[in-house]
């Protein structure tokens, strides 16, 4: 897309004066053109050029300054729409894109249909001119989308290639004038001498480069996405605009998407469905679940709360021309045989109220907590989203089980401080908190806690704690800190409360 930058501010702005447009960025303190659009490259300007001499030639010009942050968002919008053709989509700098359609072409009648279509959709999205090439390997077909004076372009082989010239290897600029002057003035000029001549002269990354563009060394895309293999599409015949026929549409690719998922023994937690609309807008929606699911009831209920929580709702505006449904992530899926305990039906049920109230309120605002490997008390669990994976090890297994009767359900972040008169062997015998003296009348303990070395310490040292309770029958969880400490002044704390 050689003038992406003037199509992507043309598309933005809405408007055109007349005037050539060139687009101006700083180069070792220097202004120089980063971009033209078609009609100031008609009169001669180019990209590299100085912007005194661009003005030197044409005074009237129209200077913009250059957005990259801007253009790259929008060829990352249009590798979107590219999705439609192929989901391995790349992006090509500067101002290109890369398509692998291996296996696609059949589903657009050949690769001249798909060549056609596609110039439709960058179009609509609003690029004015795009030079496509189809070739064997993707050097080759960059090389001959950006030198090929035919658009499209069709290569079974080298032929069309070798007839390019030097430039169309992109290698560094004193490297070109070099083959210039040694009267190379295309690849195949240099293709058909030895590449030990040039790997002697040019290292081996140029006879490299030459060899991906004439085809004998492959080098595979990275595409922006990687592909899903639990995916399902539908293509339109004409664009669609009801919501009832959007939803039919959803629920079969739900379908589609689920019996894979079964066939595979897995589960799926993160679900996504992408609308790309007829005017080249794409919608993205995306559900979470907080365990493994392949029942479209459910991930339909959750893309239905999901619609109705958006600020902006699913508008199809001229209609919709693909919907694609994926499985973004998954789980192993564990077989498990109903029971008639209402506790395991019960954990169902809660796991669906997560999953919808995280789609309707985002799932950063329902918590949950999570245990931590630690054996100080404020550090042992932490919150997280509802939504989250459990940890390998529950609350109720392991030696969280073994203190789950020590500890008291409401724990304080930070400790509150007491004053605590102690009897023999310092055992309390009376706290006085909040203004209020309690007597105790039963005390167990001590149970000692020492400091995590490995960690930050928490300011508390070594703790003596004790479970106490009251002659009112209050139950506290007190700890003295410092308790190996000689010659200080005792300080006690209150950390939890019993219910």
């Amino acid at each position: 897309m050689p003038f992406l930058s003037s199509d992507r501010w043309q598309h933005e702005n809405r408007s055109d004066d007349g005037r050539p447009m060139v687009f101006v960025a700083k180069a070792k303190g220097v202004s120089q053109l980063a971009a033209v659009d078609a009609h100031a490259r008609s009169l001669g300007l180019q990209a590299g050029m100085a912007l005194a001499d661009a003005r030197a030639r044409l005074p009237r010009i129209r200077a913009i300054a250059a957005n990259p942050l801007a253009d790259a968002a929008f060829i990352a919008h249009l590798a979107d729409l590219a999705v439609a053709f192929t989901p391995s989509v790349a992006l090509d700098p500067p101002d290109g894109l890369a398509l692998d359609i291996t296996g696609c072409s059949h589903l657009f009648a050949g690769e001249a249909m798909l060549a056609v279509r596609l110039q439709k959709v960058l179009h609509a999205a609003g690029i004015s001119a795009a030079k496509l090439a189809i070739a064997p390997t993707p050097d080759m077909a960059r090389a001959l989308a950006r030198f090929s004076p035919v658009n499209p372009c069709f290569a079974e082989d080298d032929t069309l290639v070798r007839a390019l010239p030097v430039a169309a290897l992109e290698c560094a600029e004193e490297d070109a004038t070099a083959l210039r002057r040694a009267g190379l003035k295309t690849i195949a000029e240099i293709a058909d001498r030895p590449s030990l001549l040039f790997a002697a002269r040019f290292t081996s990354a140029f006879t490299a480069k030459l060899a991906r563009v004439l085809g004998e060394e492959d080098r595979r895309i990275s595409p922006l996405r990687e592909p899903v293999p639990y995916r399902a599409e539908l293509r339109c015949a004409e664009p669609v605009a009801s919501h009832d026929v959007i939803a039919g549409m959803l629920a079969d690719l739900a379908a589609s998407v689920c019996d894979q998922l079964a066939a595979r023994s897995v589960g799926g937690r993160i679900f996504e469905g992408m609308f790309l609309r007829a005017d080249g807008a794409v919608r993205r929606i995306r559900v979470e679940t907080s365990r493994p699911t392949r029942d479209p009831k459910v991930i339909l209920r959750l893309y239905r709360d999901r619609l109705d929580a958006l600020a902006d709702p699913l508008d199809p505006g001229f209609g919709f021309d693909l919907i694609c449904f994926e499985a973004v992530r998954v789980e192993p899926w564990m077989e498990s045989q109903g029971t008639f305990n209402a506790q395991d039906d019960q954990k169902d049920k809660v796991a669906q109220l997560v999953d919808r109230l995280s789609t309707m309120f985002g799932r950063e605002r329902v918590m949950r907590l999570q245990p931590i490997d630690s054996h100080i008390p404020e550090r042992a669990q932490t919150v997280v989203p509802a939504t989250f994976p459990a940890p390998p090890h529950e609350w109720e297994h392991g030696a969280i089980c073994s203190t789950a009767g020590l500890r008291p359900p409401l724990i304080y972040a930070r400790p509150h401080p007491i004053d605590v008169e102690a009897g023999d062997n310092n055992r309390p015998e009376s706290i006085r908190w909040r203004r209020v003296t309690h007597r105790i009348a039963n005390a167990n303990g001590p149970e000692r806690i020492a400091e995590e070395w490995w960690r930050p310490p928490s300011g508390y040292g070594t703790r003596d704690y004790y479970r106490v309770e009251s002659s009112n029958g209050h139950r506290f969880w007190i700890f003295r800190a410092a308790a190996t400490a000689i010659g200080e002044r005792q300080r006690w704390f209150l950390h939890g409360v019993f219910p």
